[in-house]
C-alpha cells in the first residue's frame, strides 16, 4: 500500500511505477490523458505506457483549487494528508504539476521540470545554461504558460523565500545543496536533543 504523487509522466518521472503495484498514483487528469494520446514525435517518445499499464489504482485530478503564494492549489488529495497539494505548472506538458508539502519548518515544492537549472529561480533575471534552455523549448508544449510558471516560481522564491524551498527535478548541484542544508539541520536536531537528555 501507499501512495506515489507525480509532477507528470515523461518516462524519466514515471520509471519504476510499476515496482509498487499496491500504491495509489496521483496526478494530473491533463497528463493521464496527454499521455495517453500521445499525439507527435516527442509526445509518443516522452511517455512510455509500459511504465505504468500495470497500476491499478490511479487517482486524478484536474486544475483549480484555492490560492497557494500565487497559484491554484488542488487540495484534498484522497488519501493523503491536508499538507501534500497538487500545484499546477503547466507547460513543460500538459499536465505537469509541482507538489507542495508543508512542513514544522515551511513549505517544501517540488517544482518537476518547470524549470532546470538553479539560477532560473532566486533572482530577478532567469540565468539558464544554453542547453538547457533549448532542451526546455523542445520538450515544451506551452511556451506561455511554462514561462509565466517560471515567472511565478522566480517571483515567489524571492518574495517568500523564508516560507517556501524550491527545488527541481534535474539539477544535482540545486540537490546537494538542498541535502546538505537538511543534513546539517538534522545534525543539529540531534546534537540538541542529545544535550537535553
Amino acid at each position: 500500500m501507499g501512495s506515489i504523487v507525480l509532477t507528470h509522466l515523461d518516462f524519466d518521472h514515471a520509471g519504476g511505477l510499476e515496482d509498487f503495484p499496491e500504491a495509489t498514483v496521483h496526478v494530473m487528469l491533463s497528463e493521464i490523458e496527454a499521455a495517453q494520446e500521445r499525439h507527435g514525435f516527442i509526445s509518443s517518445q516522452r511517455y512510455r505506457p509500459g511504465q505504468w499499464d500495470e497500476v491499478k489504482d490511479w487517482k486524478y485530478y484536474s486544475a483549480g483549487g484555492e490560492p497557494w503564494f500565487g497559484f491554484e492549489a488542488v487540495r484534498n488529495l484522497e488519501g493523503l494528508p491536508p499538507e501534500i497539494l497538487l500545484i499546477p505548472l503547466v507547460g513543460h506538458t500538459r499536465g505537469h504539476a509541482g507538489i507542495a508539502i508543508e512542513t514544522s519548518e515551511g513549505w517544501l515544492l517540488h517544482a518537476g521540470d518547470a524549470y532546470f537549472y538553479r539560477h532560473e529561480i532566486g533572482s530577478d533575471k532567469r540565468v539558464c545554461p544554453p542547453g538547457l534552455r533549448a532542451y526546455q523549448w523542445m520538450m515544451e508544449v506551452d511556451r506561455k504558460a511554462r514561462l509565466s510558471n517560471q515567472e511565478k516560481l522566480r517571483t515567489l522564491s524571492l518574495d517568500h523565500s523564508s516560507e517556501v524551498r524550491l527545488f527541481c527535478s534535474h539539477d544535482a548541484i540545486e540537490f546537494k545543496t538542498f541535502a546538505d542544508q537538511d543534513n546539517s539541520q538534522l545534525q543539529k536536531d540531534n546534537s540538541r536533543s542529545t544535550t537535553l537528555d
